[in-house]
């Protein structure tokens, strides 16, 4: 079905907001430039970009993990800056899922898992790894919702790719993040196996309520699960559209919004 294309008035709450952001790893040359960029609470965002266009930088961004070289970033209202102490606070709360899934491969699936309890555990605690039989019944309810729960004994280097993407999930899900920041999560996936990853992480967005935020290159899948997608193009947001099912429900084009298009069109008309 093709997707139809009609007027929308959004004023979203954003946890993620970009003005005017440039990005640099070197000083000279601009990795992103003049982002903006407002993500709604409780949605499913899309970054859709090719390689080296820039979306890998917007996450880390997000995740303090880089400052911008112009512009503000917040997150939940705060510069991302890991000295300030309630942005540290925050940070356990984000859930971030590299390209690398950053899984330790000779532990078990459920050791993995447990990582991501360590922040809310305390110095001690998650020195020595002792785990409250909660924080274990927790992990393993997760591990069932991502269809693990009989490999929570193997090893993860054990595992297929799909299986070390779950476990990454259940790992970043364990944090009970209020966001989930996924890089290229189901690239060299075949369709089905893509779509069985899609399907945990859009059922765990709407189960937590959780803002996801996810670096795509494939447009199809990106459309089929996002509230809204931008795409990325040699470092610019060249598109930005707000989907609901199949409809289209309103756009942008670099920075303008459909109303500011729209307006303009009119006055041009004159």
């Amino acid at each position: 079905m093709e997707k139809q294309i009609f007027s929308s008035s959004i004023s979203p709450l954003s946890i993620v907001q970009m003005n005017d952001v440039f990005a640099s790893y070197d000083s000279k040359n601009y990795v992103l430039q003049n982002i903006r960029m407002s993500i709604q609470r409780g949605t499913n965002y899309a970054i859709v970009g090719q390689s080296g266009s820039g979306k890998s930088t917007l996450l880390k961004l997000i995740n303090g993990m880089m400052n911008p070289s112009n512009g503000t970033v917040k997150v939940n209202y705060q510069t991302p800056n890991f000295h300030e102490k309630s942005f540290k606070k925050f940070i356990a709360k984000i859930g971030y899922i590299p390209q690398n899934l950053g899984l330790v491969k000779n532990t078990t699936v459920l050791e993995n898992v447990m990582i991501g309890a360590l922040p809310r555990l305390g110095a001690f605690k998650s020195f020595f790894k002792i785990f409250p039989d909660k924080e274990i019944a927790d992990a393993y309810n997760i591990l069932k919702m991502v269809g693990l729960d009989d490999k929570a004994e193997r090893k993860t280097y054990m595992l297929s790719g799909g299986e070390r993407r779950r476990v990454a999930i259940a790992r970043a899900l364990m944090q009970k993040p209020d966001l989930l920041l996924a890089d290229e999560i189901v690239s060299e996936l075949d369709h089905v196996t893509a779509i069985e990853i899609m399907d945990i992480i859009s059922d765990a967005q709407k189960k937590f309520e959780l803002t996801s935020i996810m670096v795509h290159h494939d447009m199809n899948l990106a459309l089929e699960y996002a509230n809204r997608v931008a795409v990325i193009k040699k470092g610019e947001k060249i598109l930005e559209i707000g989907v609901e099912g199949d409809e289209i429900v309103d756009f942008q084009t670099g920075n303008l919004t459909q109303k500011e298009i729209l307006e303009q069109y009119n006055e041009s008309e004159k």
